[in-house]
């Protein structure tokens, strides 16, 4: 059956209209929806006659929950959700004093083959849908309003490059923010690429004032190159002047991660090349401690590594934070409870 998401507001109430149903039951559908309804019969203020014509035609979600894991004393929890034709996605929610974080994907699978990145070492599957988008943010409210807790912000840092995904990506974004849906302020979602500079400048032009988010990892195109492969096409300096642009066309300011990999971009010559790149800018660095991935060969620096490269950087002028690694124990970086379920080394419920 068709998802209900996956029809727009004018869809649905046209749906309602043939359907003897006035236009406002379209809001109530929604309300039920952000706020965790599993079932059209659980829509306790729709007529019966109406719940059961909606379940007969639609499916309150496409995704179908496969796998679990939890870590952090349960303050982090991931899902793998098997889409419509095969392919499996993972959402991370993430709880913390002050708010709740989802980390949602956009695509099964990516097609950018950081070697370093777990998501990157299966086959690319397809773009999401942006229902399948909202989908997962849809989810993480229900399981956070069961435990009183609102979804406040969403990264989209899990599966997939979202700048490769983009109209439908743009698209959950102002269905995400929609008042009428789960109305989240665009200013709290994180939307990363690896370097995809045109959309870059069409994001620009979108009057979502979302933060962007560069996956930089390296400041110097020997390394990045390797790191993230896509740099071969568009080189580092360019990247971050397309970046800054973005800045400058919002007035938000632009963040750079960087996943910390031992030996390889953690030194002090790492430090130094940063500092150059960013001089100036308005710009935050995200320093990221690796989440070790099997079959790679890559490692996760000493905490005193980590504390002395962000000394390091801060030295060049630069706003650094160190992100609270969250999930070590989930499986928590992209791709792998994904890996670990095709594996069978995690039971599927």
């Amino acid at each position: 059956m068709t998802p209900i998401l996956s029809l727009s507001a004018a869809d649905l109430e046209k749906w309602l209209e043939d359907h003897d149903a006035p236009a406002y039951r379209r809001r109530q559908v929604w309300s039920w929806l952000a706020r965790g309804a599993t079932s059209f019969d659980a829509m306790r203020d729709l007529p019966k006659a109406l719940r059961t014509a909606l379940a007969a035609a639609f499916d309150v979600s496409s995704l179908r929950p496969i796998a679990t894991s939890a870590a952090d004393r349960g303050l982090t929890t991931k899902t793998l959700f098997e889409l419509e034709g095969g392919h499996s996605v993972e959402a991370v929610v993430m709880r913390y004093a002050d708010r709740s974080t989802l980390c949602i994907s956009s695509q099964a699978g990516c097609p950018i083959g950081c070697p370093f990145c777990a998501t990157g070492k299966f086959p690319f599957g397809r773009n999401l849908k942006s229902h399948e988008i909202v989908e997962q943010a849809v989810d993480a409210q229900r399981v956070l309003a069961s435990e009183g807790r609102r979804l406040s912000h969403v990264v989209f840092m899990g599966m997939g490059e979202p700048m490769a995904n983009y109209s439908a990506v743009i698209e959950s974004v102002r269905r995400l923010a929609d008042p009428e849906l789960l109305g989240i302020s665009p200013r709290r979602i994180v939307v990363s690429t690896s370097g995809l500079i045109p959309r870059i400048a069409e994001l620009a032009e979108e009057k979502v004032p979302v933060t962007l988010a560069i996956s930089l990892h390296a400041a110097r195109d020997e390394l990045r190159d390797v790191l993230v492969p896509i740099n071969r096409k568009y080189p580092v300096r360019e990247l971050v002047d397309a970046a800054q642009a973005y800045g400058a066309r919002t007035g938000r300011r632009v963040s750079y991660e960087w996943v910390m990999l031992a030996g390889v971009n953690d030194t002090e010559r790492d430090a130094r090349e940063l500092g150059v790149l960013l001089k100036g800018r308005n710009a935050h660095v995200n320093l990221i401690p690796f989440n070790p991935v099997e079959d790679t060969p890559f490692h996760a620096p000493q905490r005193s590594s980590i504390r002395t490269f962000k000394e390091q950087v801060q030295a060049q002028g630069l706003n650094v934070t160190v992100r609270d690694t969250r999930g070590r124990e989930a499986d928590a970086a992209c791709g792998q409870l994904h890996e670990r379920v095709m594996r069978g080394k995690v039971a599927v419920s």
